[in-house]
């Protein structure tokens, strides 16, 4: 895989959202600055797993977080390629979420 990471559909989903919500409150160009940032953070983390953080605050699942602006990148850093499970704002009730989707 040229990337070296591959998005949970949960992930792609947010990516998608995250997209239309700053597309519908400045500008598709703003949009689509910030997904690419978002992008190239995937490719960065792929290349270094270890930058993350863990949270055992938040999830019990083996996931590292990883900000970006006001989102969280959560990955697993053991996957090859390497999963992103969600991106996620950090005002979200994130140990909620993640916990959901989980189940």
């Amino acid at each position: 895989m040229k990337s070296g990471y591959v998005l949970a559909p949960e992930a792609a989903g947010d990516l998608v959202e995250i997209w239309r919500y700053i597309k519908k409150q400045s500008s598709f160009e703003i949009a689509h600055h910030v997904q690419s940032v978002i992008q190239d953070r995937f490719v960065f983390l792929a290349g270094n797993p270890g930058a993350g953080h863990w949270r055992h605050d938040l999830t019990r699942q083996t996931v590292k977080f990883f900000p970006i602006y006001s989102y969280l990148i959560v990955y697993r850093p053991e996957t090859t390629p390497l999963q992103i499970v969600a991106i996620l704002h950090g005002r979200r009730d994130v140990e909620r979420i993640l916990k959901q989707r989980s189940e």
